[in-house]
């Protein structure tokens, strides 16, 4: 007799997409040097692993003009673990790079030439291409991204113009978190006048006010972290956070009157960044006031995430990187293998009149539309939602993230009701428009039984006041009480006779 439970694990499983490229940065930084291996799709690959080191390239440089042995040592300590780390990891490629306090170091060829005997090229960036590689990043996740980049290190600050996916200027300022003591004690008239010293003359002097700006660096995450905290904001992502401009000053002074023990209390807040907290949020300041934000946009992603962009060919980097990452995990979770566009296709026919921009929220609900199966039927919905709030997801915003969550939570059985901690994320009317995807998705996955081929031969259209499910031949049978019930709950929510 047939064991069932070996017989269970012989079953032929989905075959899983395989990861089709991989790649490692080492950033070498005035502050940090990192090493990220990201792995999967080309567009918008996962991050599989990520060490830091506070090497502290940068600490003295302003004084002396050179890296200290002690932490070039370190440094190196953490390039050699970083090579024996990849020698196991086999990945396709390697972009090692270095930024200010390298660049600016007398002995910057010195610490080059030891990493080159480790078994490391590694490019030294110009300013400029720092610039230009960082506000890659911010444009490869968010993708609308139109406004002023500013990176901060701990050697020097990056501002890049972006505007229709591309960088239009970029420049570098010798303004860093370990190369700003002095500056900073002098106070905030004599940083904000500093920098307005650096940047006249150029195109930046006259930049144009109330754009959004858009913080890249550790250090202003760590601000981003703070403010998260203080205003009890209901999620931990902290990438595409948005930190109104009336906040700067409350922010910046309460870091600054923040005692060590203090910031330490902050959930998520990292404890290698807090020594430079307060010097981060002075500068902020004194930028600020300079180009005069509509808002602030905090962006997890960077210089790294941006060497990996700019290492994409032009096709795969105008792929939607929601919708790729979307359709990818749907697929590999639903129960037949489908991404969820023959729903897409199906229930639009409820909604004809939605924007651009919500068409595309729709089709990443229907991307993850069968997610939650695998889960406890008590517990589906809010697997969905916590999938949708939390998921690594790019190219979207808290309000997107929200109401992607809310259209998932109705779909699995959440009901018409608005899911808890909304507020700060997402408007009623947009909610409510998200309960009705919702509820439009679990009616076309009630008849379907999330097979795709059924949704093709059927069509859900409105006709004046009445919304009507067509099936056709035989697939009629498919029309039972269940059917009925789900396509009325979505007709009478819409304010809609039903036809079914």
């Amino acid at each position: 007799m047939t064991d069932p439970v070996s017989f269970l694990f012989r079953k032929k499983r989905k075959p899983v997409e395989k990861r089709s490229h991989s790649i490692a940065v080492i950033d070498v930084g005035s502050n940090s040097i990192r090493l990220v291996v990201f792995a999967g799709p080309r567009r918008n690959p996962a991050l599989i692993f990520n060490e830091k080191v506070m090497a502290g390239l940068g600490t003295g440089l302003a004084e002396t003009g050179a890296m200290q042995a002690e932490s070039m040592e370190r440094g190196l300590t953490a390039i050699r673990r970083f090579s024996r780390l990849l020698s196991s990891y086999g990945v396709s490629e390697v972009i090692c790079v270095a930024t200010a306090a390298v660049r600016d170091a007398s002995n910057g060829p010195e610490f080059v030439a030891k990493v080159a005997e480790i078994g490391f090229e590694m490019r030294v960036l110009s300013g400029a291409e720092e610039a230009q590689s960082a506000a890659a990043g911010v444009l490869s996740s968010i993708i609308e991204a139109d406004g002023i980049v500013g990176d901060l290190g701990g050697g020097s600050l990056e501002l890049a113009r972006v505007s229709n996916g591309k960088v239009e200027r970029a420049i570098s300022l010798p303004v860093g978190v370990l190369r700003s003591d002095q500056l900073i004690a002098k106070g905030q008239a004599e940083i904000q006048s500093y920098i307005a010293d650096l940047i006249a003359g150029t195109e930046w002097a006259d930049m144009n006010k109330q754009l959004p700006f858009y913080v890249v660096g550790g250090s202003w995450r760590g601000l981003a972290r703070v403010d998260m905290f203080d205003t009890g904001y209901p999620l931990t992502v902290f990438h595409n956070y948005h930190i109104a401009k009336e906040r700067i000053g409350p922010l910046v002074d309460r870091v600054i009157a923040s005692s060590r023990d203090d910031l330490r209390a902050i959930p998520r807040l990292a404890s290698s960044r807090i020594a430079t907290l307060s010097n981060a949020a002075q500068l902020l300041q004194a930028v600020t006031s300079l180009f005069q934000p509509s808002h602030i946009v905090v962006s997890s992603y960077g210089l790294r995430e941006g060497l990996v962009f700019e290492n994409m060919d032009e096709a795969t980097r105008t792929i939607d990187p929601l919708l790729d990452s979307t359709r990818r995990f749907g697929r590999y979770q639903s129960r037949h293998g489908s991404d969820g566009t023959a729903l897409y296709d199906w229930l639009l026919g409820a909604f004809p009149t939605l924007d651009k921009g919500y068409k595309r929220l729709l089709l990443a609900a229907c991307h993850l539309s069968d997610i939650g199966w695998q889960a406890n039927p008590d517990f589906r919905a809010e697997r969905a939602l916590e999938v949708a709030l939390h998921g690594n997801w790019v190219g979207i915003d808290a309000t997107g993230r929200a109401m992607l969550a809310q259209s998932l939570y109705t779909s699995f059985g959440g009901g018409s009701s608005r899911f808890t901690n909304h507020e700060r994320l997402c408007s009623y009317e947009e909610l409510d428009m998200a309960i009705g995807w919702g509820l439009a998705i679990r009616a076309g996955q009630r008849l379907s039984g999330g097979r795709e081929e059924i949704l093709r031969r059927s069509r859900l259209a409105i006709d004046g006041t009445c919304l009507k499910l067509e099936l056709t031949g035989d697939d009629k049978d498919l029309q039972g009480e269940s059917v009925q019930r789900r396509i009325g709950k979505l007709a009478s929510y819409l304010s809609l006779d039903c036809q079914a």
